[in-house]
């Protein structure tokens, strides 16, 4: 991956789908200059689980969501889950968990608006 890479999290993804104009200037600036953006397999697994106990719902599946920008998938694998699970208790969300242990083993820029996982050792775009 090269140095301009972000991955977000599920809630700049749901933002993108449905409140577009939460996005910052910033990270459209990112995304118009042809940067890599990714998006977490898991950030799919959350959203389908949310989605089916009726805690949220989204305007179209976020594989169209990822075609339409060109986001590209990062999978789960189990690298990534044995990083998520010696991660410091700074956030016990585990879908945010995995997330934050992509970033840092893709060794990409998390794009979020939760202020807590900036306590890991990674780099963010605050949202």
């Amino acid at each position: 991956m090269s140095n301009e890479s972000y991955l977000l999290d599920t809630q700049i993804l749901l933002w993108m789908d449905g409140k577009p104009e939460k996005i910052s200037r910033r990270l459209q600036a990112s995304l118009d200059a042809g940067s890599e953006i990714y998006f977490s397999a898991a950030s799919a697994w959350e959203i389908a689980i949310k989605s089916s106990l009726g805690k949220l719902s989204i305007a179209r599946p976020l594989a169209v969501l990822a075609e339409r920008f060109g986001f590209l998938e990062l999978p789960v694998t189990a690298r990534y889950a044995e990083t998520a699970a010696v991660l410091p208790l700074h956030h016990k969300d585990p879908f945010d968990r995995m997330i934050v242990a992509q970033a840092m083993e893709e060794r990409v820029t998390l794009v979020t608006a939760d202020s807590r996982l900036a306590s890991y050792d990674l780099k963010i775009l605050q949202v």
